[in-house]
């Protein structure tokens, strides 16, 4: 038995015999064509393009009807590639001038390519030199006269791979697929974005770990946890079995009160509201009766390889307006940056808006991004604000900016909020001028001066992920210090504590978001703490449904006083699963 940990990036657990995928599956030598023959080689590269760009659309619609326009929007990337004539030149040169075969001078072309961005040092560039590569593999294959195959398979299997392109996972049938990991990506990758709207427990960045697998031996991936297990023994192996039949009986008891209110048993009422990346999420938000979307990222828009105008921003919004009915729906402004950057990879040829990029950062996580990028580059913050403000017509909407770290920041952003606002009434257009606007907190300098910004905000939202790592100084996708980074650390819960005292003496709502909120076992210190709105990804509501119909206030209280008192995070993780399996006590230590 071998055990490997990696990044998490879908939850659950599969058992399933493995299928491993070769890292490649295009090495190939160079190959000429004969003088006479340049024509035809470059008749068949232009066949190859448009059979490759019919394919990429069919592949991009049949995502869209799976997952939504927001997953497929990864493929308009690819057919921005495609398109790209500085590239297809280069292509055609190497056939034209070198008598390089099709199939060679589009191998050679795009690998180099790849290279180009492979060695530039961030993980979004990282990822465009996989688009690449998956661009390249369909291409051979066309002018191979061979198809772009998806793996077929007749019974459940974990697929194994150095990594995946977001073709090959879209392509996966989740019938026999149960779950898959890769020895290198990371969390944001768009492998991750289409694995988890997939909802297949998945494991990346375990390295290399392809070397201790063969086809057909057994594995567990476990997406809780990031680990994979290779070959296990017959206890692991019940273990995982046992927690397999343990998650399915609790889905069952969860369908049954996905209707009820989140009510404590002392009559306390506590809001539980969707976390939200793609606008179809807000269906599943209906479905387990949220109260709202508490955090609508809009990133998404500005990951697909072009950039949005204000229209595309807006018929966004209408869309999660729309969908849920009349509940509210708090937007957050992008949150570019750090692992999700707008740099020179996504340029379109002739356009514009080449001009808002973001050049290679040493430490991007400290560098331009979130609220400072949106400060930097105004006409994309307003783009963003307009369509905002038109869309919030239409139904609850409230506005929350993000990584704010001084006054002068939050100050500037509401300026350009109300010029935004003059300029709307000026043009007659409808929209809804009284949106409420807050901040984020997840800077300790925004916790420091919590009461500066109190008077001014109209709510909190406190995003356990970054004040974890800026509280830390620890980055969340590194292996290597990933073991310091945990949310209920001591120090991260007095800076919650003492921005939940500050928030109501000034009675301005807050509301957390993170991981904290989304697992079941930190609930009742979360409500003990004071909090009564929690935002969490919408499938783990009905988890934390539960807690909230089975405990009083008090009792919660009680165990909030003792967590802040004890020193290490083990030591309140450890107490709070205690307290969680005396409140349910049929449930498995390593489910959560």
């Amino acid at each position: 038995m071998k055990k490997l940990s990696g990044i998490a990036v879908t939850s659950g657990v599969a058992i399933a015999k493995a299928v491993v995928l070769n890292s490649d599956g295009l090495q190939m030598g160079v190959s000429y064509c004969a003088p006479e023959q340049v024509n035809d080689e470059l008749k068949l590269l232009e066949n190859s393009l448009r059979t490759a760009s019919a394919e990429i659309r069919e592949c991009h619609d049949d995502v869209a009807n799976k997952l939504g326009n927001g997953y497929a929007a990864i493929f308009e990337g690819h057919l921005v590639l495609l398109q790209d004539p500085n590239l297809i030149q280069t292509v055609k040169d190497g056939i034209s001038n070198e008598y390089f075969t099709a199939e060679y001078a589009v191998y050679a072309t795009l690998t180099s390519y790849a290279q180009v961005f492979q060695r530039i040092q961030n993980p979004y560039m990282a990822e465009r030199a996989n688009d690449i590569l998956d661009l390249r593999k369909r291409l051979v294959r066309i002018l191979q006269k061979g198809k772009h195959q998806s793996q077929d398979f007749d019974e459940p299997v974990i697929v194994l791979a150095r990594n995946l392109t977001p073709s090959e996972t879209a392509s996966m049938d989740t019938q026999f697929v149960r779950a898959f990991a890769t020895e290198i990506g990371g969390p944001s990758s768009h492998t991750a974005i289409v694995a988890e709207g997939l909802h297949i427990p998945a494991v990346v960045g375990v390295g290399s770990f392809l070397k201790y697998v063969r086809m057909g031996d057994l594995v567990i991936v476990d997406g809780d946890s990031g680990i994979i297990i290779i070959d296990p023994d017959e206890a692991t192996l019940e273990h995982y079995r046992n927690l397999l039949q343990q998650r399915e009986s609790l889905n069952i008891c969860l369908d049954m009160q996905r209707d009820f209110p989140a009510v404590t048993l002392d009559g306390e009422t506590i809001e539980l509201l969707g976390n939200i990346e793609f606008p179809h999420e807000a269906v599943a938000c209906q479905q387990n009766n949220a109260y709202g979307v508490g955090l609508y990222r809009t990133e998404f828009l500005y990951l697909t390889g072009k950039h949005p105008d204000e229209e595309d921003h807006y018929a966004a919004y209408r869309q999660v307006i729309d969908a849920m009915k009349g509940k509210p729906v708090t937007i957050r402004t992008v949150d570019l940056g750090a692992d999700k950057l707008l740099d020179r990879s996504m340029s379109i040829p002739g356009s514009q808006d080449n001009d808002y990029f973001i050049e290679d950062e040493k430490n991007p996580c400290l560098g331009l991004r979130s609220i400072r990028l949106s400060l930097k580059r105004v006409d994309l913050f307003r783009k963003q604000l307009r369509a905002i403000f038109r869309a919030a017509y239409y139904g609850p909407v409230r506005i929350m900016f993000p990584l704010v770290a001084t006054l002068a920041e939050w100050r500037q952003a509401r300026m350009i909020a109300e010029d935004v606002k003059e300029d709307l009434m000026e043009g007659n257009e409808p929209f809804n001028p009284n949106v409420p606007m807050g901040i984020m907190v997840e800077v300790p300098s925004t916790v420091l001066m919590i009461d500066s910004f109190a008077p001014e905000v109209d709510f909190f939202s406190i995003g356990t992920n970054d004040l974890t790592q800026y509280t830390l100084a620890v980055d969340r996708t590194n292996m290597d210090v990933f073991y310091l980074y945990n949310s209920c650390d001591p120090a991260v819960l007095k800076l919650i504590d003492w921005t939940l005292k500050v928030a109501k003496q000034h009675k301005k709502q807050v509301s957390l978001c993170g991981q904290l909120s989304s697992n079941p076992i930190f609930t009742m210190l979360l409500i003990g703490m004071g909090l009564r709105k929690l935002s969490l990804a919408p499938g783990s509501i009905p988890e934390v449904k539960r807690v909230c119909r089975h405990v009083v206030t008090r009792q919660c209280e009680k165990i909030a006083e003792r967590a802040l008192k004890m020193e290490s995070a083990t030591e309140i993780q450890n107490y709070l699963w205690a307290e969680y399996q005396r409140l349910f006590p049929d449930l498995d230590g390593d489910a959560y």
